[in-house]
């Protein structure tokens, strides 16, 4: 079967020190992690159109048609996660790392997507602790970073 290539904007996300968080206490850690799906990112991804592609643990890759939605959606997560911290210690925040591409990538028969386009974006989040980072990529050679 033939590769299916398209542009997107792929988010990658994970929460920064989530090893150390597990570590410390894995019950509660894995407890507010689902809460947070369930009640701040899954319904946050849906509003900006998001699509999970696959979740790895404490991590998340994201397919948007939009780079604008892509970036509306980690702007709200990173604000509601302000609001859900509120009053804990550092060392029990959860934290995301996000990284937004918005380039070419490959979709496979299952809908798993893979390419440059979805390296580019997790490795950016890799970069990070606790912010959005956007890499566009243009075809003259130029790259756009916030």
């Amino acid at each position: 079967m033939p590769e299916t290539r398209k542009l997107a904007a792929i988010l990658a996300a994970d929460v920064a020190g989530y090893s150390k968080l597990a570590a410390a206490d894995e019950e509660r850690t894995l407890a507010r992690l689902r809460a947070l799906r369930s009640d701040l990112i899954d319904p946050t991804i849906a509003l900006h159109h998001g699509r999970v592609v696959k979740r790895t643990g404490d991590g998340v890759l994201i397919e948007f048609r939009s780079v604008v939605d892509a970036v509306r959606c980690a702007i709200e997560v990173q604000n509601g996660m302000v609001e859900r911290n509120a009053g804990l210690p550092p060392e029990r925040r959860i934290e995301f790392r996000v990284g937004i591409h918005l380039g070419d990538v490959v979709e496979e028969s299952d809908g798993d997507l893979m390419g440059d386009g979805v390296n580019i974006a997790a490795r950016w989040k890799l970069l990070l602790n606790r912010a959005v980072f956007v890499f566009l990529r243009m075809p003259i050679g130029k790259c756009v970073t916030a």
